[in-house]
């Protein structure tokens, strides 16, 4: 692993936002190796099974610079399993750009500077990876919702076995309250029919959510 001044990095790349809240705006994404997790429907697993390359944090920020002004995120693998992301993302936070962290979950949030958006992964029992969420990160939520934070919530859905859980989660901690939540099917094992009208029956202020990027690009895995 490099040390607290370098980044390893998978890919990084300019193209459309396809998830969260911000879909279908330029993004600018900065991919991390390495992740402490092993979802059942990975889509990134070249992230913990290739080696990527070593960046610092000064390389990274002057490759960012090829796309001015654009939204950045920093995902994943898992990014803050690399120590050199917190002062990555001070760095891009001082900066007159949007910047999104997606997470997870596993790992506390707490020294994610509030002037970047979260996007909380929250773990459903398909995943295999239910017993890693680190549930102390929605009162985390809520204290960054405070400081301006703009955060958001989402599940990826593999049947409605998940969808109910998800549904009992977001209700029992009242998640609608907290961020913005989103649902969105693994699309070889839930068709977004399905989930559109079992979110239709629960009446909850829950958005649908399909990858933008696979809808453009169905043909491309990396670089989108």
């Amino acid at each position: 692993m490099p040390d607290s001044d370098s980044l390893l990095v998978s890919e990084l790349f300019y193209s459309i936002q396809g998830e969260s809240t911000r879909a279908g705006l330029p993004c600018a994404f900065v991919r991390l190796c390495g992740c402490n997790l092993r979802c059942s429907y990975c889509d990134s697993r070249y992230t913990w099974e290739e080696e990527g390359r070593v960046m610092s944090i000064e390389q990274v920020c002057t490759r960012l610079e090829d796309f001015p002004g654009v939204m950045v995120e920093i995902t994943g693998g898992e990014p803050l399993v690399q120590e050199a992301v917190y002062p990555l993302l001070h760095r891009l936070a001082a900066g007159r750009r949007e910047v999104l962290l997606e997470t997870g979950g596993s790992l506390s949030i707490e020294r994610v500077p509030a002037e970047v958006g979260v996007i909380l992964d929250v773990k459903v029992p398909d995943s295999g990876m239910t017993e890693q969420n680190h549930w102390p990160n929605l009162a985390l939520l809520e204290q960054r919702r405070k400081a301006g934070s703009r955060d958001e919530i989402k599940f990826v859905l593999c049947s409605p076995e998940d969808v109910a859980w998800a549904v009992d989660t977001v209700r029992q901690h009242k998640l609608t309250e907290l961020v913005p939540v989103l649902f969105s099917p693994v699309i070889d094992r839930l068709s977004p029919a399905l989930l559109a009208d079992l979110i239709l029956q629960e009446q909850l202020p829950i958005r649908l959510q399909l990858q933008l990027h696979t809808q453009i690009w169905p043909d491309v895995r990396r670089g989108v």
